[in-house]
């Protein structure tokens, strides 16, 4: 069948603020697409979760092996391979550069979206610690800019969270527990301290950027866990999402579903035939900085640039059907839609849905 998955992680506000921010909103497609859909159940998600309900699916709609209770999902070895790096063996866990900064009474996660960390400035970065992780016989790999693995065979069943999960928390509560917890607290200490002397943090605060300061773990798997799906094309994938798109795809897909989309890109979506993955993830930034306006924004450009022209393409039958998956913080919600449904008139469009709560 000739379907398209459309997945927005945060389209589901926090429950308390979604009322008055959709009364706020102007995004016709959606309204349209949701009033006129068939929605399942709402599902409820644990708000202290190691991972985030969008990559709950995703882990589980690639077929990710199962991660230890209470974990960030087994990603580390399918991102390797989506960044050219194929594992031989061990157990292997996803390293981020990130910037931790000092709230009230706590330290803090800043989201690692926003770093705007260059090639050159993680080159240098990943240099300084990189004697400290071979000192204690790690193996450490360089995978892009934001993304670095760490081969780490002793701390299986090391539970982790996801930088999404942990962004803008009390980074106490969100720290990885289990087998090689103290371990890893002591090289983390290590590397922060190291990265306190580079001059590149002073230079990159001086132009107003964040230090970088810390580094984070998650997403601990063993070197044959490898994604499996059935799409026959992924587009959107960005981030650790990566691990489930192919090299050439998988970039082409970052440069689509990023830029402001025009008629020859939602071609691409939508030529050939089966089953297929968009990933709409732009208002996962404002979401986690908590810039409700700008999230408004955001939701009505997906709107108008996504979403509008995909509605076109449904009612003109080059879509057989979508599958909308929307998530929030706790929350996950999927809409089926058809070229039949669409016909319900009496049905009004409406963004009601994405203010419900789970009973």
């Amino acid at each position: 069948m000739n379907q398209l998955d459309i997945l927005v992680p945060f389209a589901l506000p926090p429950a308390e603020l979604a009322r008055d921010l959709l009364r706020q909103s102007k995004a016709p497609a959606l309204a349209m697409l949701l009033g006129r859909g068939k929605a399942a159940p709402l599902q409820s998600h644990d708000p202290f979760s190691r991972a985030l309900p969008h990559e709950h699916w995703l882990a589980r709609r690639f077929g990710l092996p199962p991660a230890p209770q209470d974990s960030s999902p087994a990603a580390a070895a399918a991102l390797m391979q989506g960044l050219g790096h194929r594992p031989a063996a061990g157990h292997w866990f996803v390293l981020h550069p990130a910037h931790i900064h000092v709230a009230r009474d706590h330290l803090v996660l800043t989201d690692i979206g926003q770093l705007q960390l260059e090639e050159e400035e993680s080159q240098r970065l990943f240099a300084a610690a990189l004697p400290l992780f071979t000192e204690i016989g790690h193996e450490l790999v360089y995978g892009d800019a934001r993304t670095w693995f760490i081969r780490a065979d002793a701390w299986a069943g090391l539970r982790t969270s996801t930088p999404s999960a942990a962004s803008g928390r009390n980074v106490d509560i969100w720290m990885p527990e289990g087998p090689g917890e103290l371990a890893w607290r002591k090289l983390q200490n290590e590397v922060q301290m190291q990265w306190f002397a580079e001059a590149l943090n002073e230079q990159r605060e001086m132009r107003g950027q964040k230090a970088i300061n810390s580094i984070w773990i998650w997403g601990g798997a063993d070197a044959g866990a490898s994604a499996q799906h059935s799409y026959g094309a992924r587009f959107g994938l960005r981030g650790w999402m990566r691990a489930f798109g192919d090299g050439a795809l998988a970039g082409q897909a970052h440069a689509n579903a990023h830029a402001h989309t025009n008629e020859s890109q939602v071609n691409d979506i939508l030529r050939g035939d089966g089953h297929r993955l968009l990933v709409l993830d732009a208002l996962a930034e404002a979401a986690l900085a908590e810039e409700w306006g700008l999230w408004l924004q955001h939701l009505e450009h997906l709107d108008r640039e996504w979403l509008a022209p995909l509605l076109v393409a449904l009612r003109a039958d080059t879509l057989g059907a979508v599958n909308l998956v929307l998530t929030g913080s706790d929350r996950l919600v999927e809409v089926a839609v058809t070229r039949g449904a669409l016909r319900r008139f009496w049905r009004k469009p409406s963004l009601a849905l994405l203010a419900e709560r789970c009973t």
